[in-house]
């Protein structure tokens, strides 16, 4: 389990293909704490560590077809920067909200707005079962926790501040660029119960 707080920026090093799998290796600043088989979520997907490497401060991890076509790894291509967070220790602060790192469907940026101090997003998805947002909500994009305004039934708005633009991805996205979005755990419930 995550929290959607993130923990640092990877870059990706290396893309391989075998099969219909692919490997991704990433260099992050907390390599030398990782131990194969642990969880990691990258872009907010949970994926397990299969190999390191201490001298290039690298990790390698696998997507299968299943995952490269339910989020946005499948575009992803060396240089590219991925937000990085372990999984919640037993005894770590809860700062975020439930994240399970189960992507649910991917989005479209649809406009960036630099505020003189914020910014304000504002996403575009697939309406469908589970895919609820409520005002002020919760929402995990690309694995960063946020807060959810202006929602509707396939989009909503979300402010950054500073601190969260320089130290994730949002720095880096525009209009028309893909992300992964995890939906509220508690709303996809509340949905399935309502049979919404």
């Amino acid at each position: 389990m995550f929290t959607g707080i993130i923990e640092a920026l990877g870059t990706v090093r290396d893309v391989r293909q075998e099969g219909t799998n692919r490997h991704f290796v990433i260099e992050a600043p907390f390599n030398g704490e990782l131990q194969i088989d642990q969880s990691v979520a990258h872009d907010g997907v949970c994926l397990t560590v299969v190999a390191l490497d201490a001298a290039a401060s690298t990790h390698t991890v696998t997507a299968i077809d299943e995952t490269l076509q339910k989020t946005n790894l499948g575009t992803w291509a060396v240089g590219r920067q991925v937000n990085l967070e372990r999984c919640l220790s037993a005894n770590g602060r809860f700062d975020g909200h439930i994240v399970q790192g189960h992507v649910d469907l991917t989005a479209t940026c649809e406009a960036v707005e630099d505020q003189n101090g914020s910014w304000l997003y504002r996403f575009r998805h697939e309406t469908g079962p589970g895919r609820v947002t409520v005002e002020k909500g919760s929402i995990c994009i690309n694995g960063v926790s946020l807060t959810c305004f202006n929602s509707t039934d396939d989009g909503f708005s979300v402010a950054i501040i500073p601190y969260t633009y320089e130290h994730t991805t949002f720095q880096h996205l525009r209009p028309g660029d893909t992300v992964n979005l995890e939906f509220d755990i508690v709303g996809k419930y509340v949905a399935k119960l309502l049979g919404k």
